[in-house]
């Protein structure tokens, strides 16, 4: 009866390693999936709201039909959209400067949900009627 016993926690010792192990990987992936989707959320919203800046005239603070003033590599997205540099999902640049018809905007996020060792980067390019989106590193 004893040796049954001793079997019996040996193996529910095993199959409860093996749920935690399952239980962490779980854990992992969502919050690098939850991650992905809100920088992605962020730099939508920040492309938008340099759209609609795009479309204010200049005497009303806008960019008068140009993304022109919008500078690479600068966080001045705040004066000028309203949108800060970062946040708890992430960093966030203009990545290409402005021109007349279009800008780069570059969130990178906090997590490597693909773990390969790099944060994730998405690329969003805005222009006067149009958004594109380019995950570069997952």
């Amino acid at each position: 009866m004893g040796q049954q016993q001793l079997l019996l926690i040996v193996l529910s010792t095993i199959i409860v390693g093996i749920s935690i192990a399952v239980g962490i990987n779980m854990v992992t992936s969502s919050s690098g999936q939850a991650n992905f989707d809100a920088v992605m959320q962020d730099v939508i919203t920040v492309s938008e709201r340099a759209r609609e800046w795009y479309r204010k005239p200049e005497l009303m603070g806008g960019g008068g039909n140009s993304f022109a003033d919008i500078a690479a590599g600068t966080t001045d997205m705040i004066d000028l959209l309203g949108w800060p540099a970062n946040n708890a999902n992430g960093d966030y640049t203009v990545s290409t400067a402005g021109n007349a018809t279009s800008v780069v905007f570059q969130g990178t996020g906090t997590e490597d949900g693909d773990q390969d060792g790099t944060l994730l980067r998405i690329q969003v390019q805005a222009y006067r009627d149009s958004l594109v989106t380019t995950v570069v590193n997952r």
